[in-house]
């Protein structure tokens, strides 16, 4: 797991764990990053199935009620069949574009 601290985001890189894995990972390390947008860089597996991404689940709810946001990038999942408590693009450019909308959101008071 690489972890990239830039600004008030920070992009964690999959390498050798299995998602459950990193999963735990992430939620030890979870004061590292509390504060900042979150991206969590799937592209290097091969698939992802349905239940890999509900790992995440916790972790988004989590980060999401501190007023943070939580992007998982991926093309190699079906975002039609990701819960809506989940955040899924494919490119790491549209996980940028979405926390950038999530943060005038916040700014709005939605």
């Amino acid at each position: 797991m690489i972890l990239n601290q830039n600004g008030n985001f920070t992009t964690v890189s999959q390498e050798n764990f299995t998602i459950v894995e990193l999963v735990k990972k992430l939620q030890a390390i979870y004061p590292k990053f509390k504060n900042d947008n979150l991206i969590v860089l799937l592209s290097s597996l091969k698939t992802i199935v349905l239940n890999e991404v509900i790992e995440f689940l916790e972790l988004s709810k989590m980060h999401k009620a501190s007023k943070h946001s939580f992007v998982i990038v991926s093309d190699k999942i079906d975002l039609n069949i990701v819960p809506d408590d989940i955040i899924v693009v494919p490119t790491l450019q549209e996980a940028y574009d979405i926390i950038e909308m999530e943060e005038m959101e916040r700014d709005l008071g939605f």
